[in-house]
């Protein structure tokens, strides 16, 4: 199974900007396992954002990090703008982790972040698209995809926690 795009890039080598505005520079992740999740504010799984947050506040000492990347796709469910989006997640979920500027991850204009996540499968063999928000891309220390979960798979399941962890041993 391969874990990088077919130039065998790591995803973090792609450049994304940051929600604030400017580059959010992917590669200051190196050697830090990074979940990477698109989110929407407006969506039924959005209460997932307190897990996410957990996880953040969990392991950040350990070297990893949430990624947080918003995205309107799927029924509009992230409409606003990059202030309003911020203020959402940090009034209301105490959202730390780092987040990028919005995009898209389907379709011909798919950021190229996505287009290195897209081809790993998950446990039960999907790839490709991506289903709805809150789907779930861990990047190990070495750069490559190790894993990637469904959006419905709770960011504090059982077995996203033991692929964290398996990363930060």
């Amino acid at each position: 199974m391969t874990t990088t795009d077919n130039t065998g890039s790591s995803p973090l080598d792609v450049e994304i900007g940051s929600l604030q505005g400017g580059p959010a520079d992917l590669s200051q992740y190196a050697g830090t396992a990074v979940l990477v999740v698109n989110v929407a504010s407006k969506c039924g799984l959005t209460p997932q954002y307190a897990g996410l947050e957990k996880l953040q506040e969990r392991y950040a000492g350990r070297g990893f990090t949430v990624l947080g990347v918003p995205c309107n796709q799927f029924l509009g469910q992230e409409p606003g703008s990059a202030e309003e989006i911020a203020e959402f997640c940090s009034a209301t979920y105490g959202v730390t982790f780092p987040m990028t500027e919005k995009v898209e991850v389907n379709g011909e204009n798919r950021h190229p972040l996505y287009d290195r996540l897209t081809g790993f499968a998950d446990a039960e063999g999907h790839s490709g698209d991506i289903r709805w928000n809150f789907e779930k891309f861990l990047i190990g220390r070495d750069g490559r995809v190790v894993a990637r979960f469904s959006p419905q798979t709770e960011p504090e399941s059982a077995e996203v926690v033991a692929a964290i962890e398996a990363q930060l041993a």
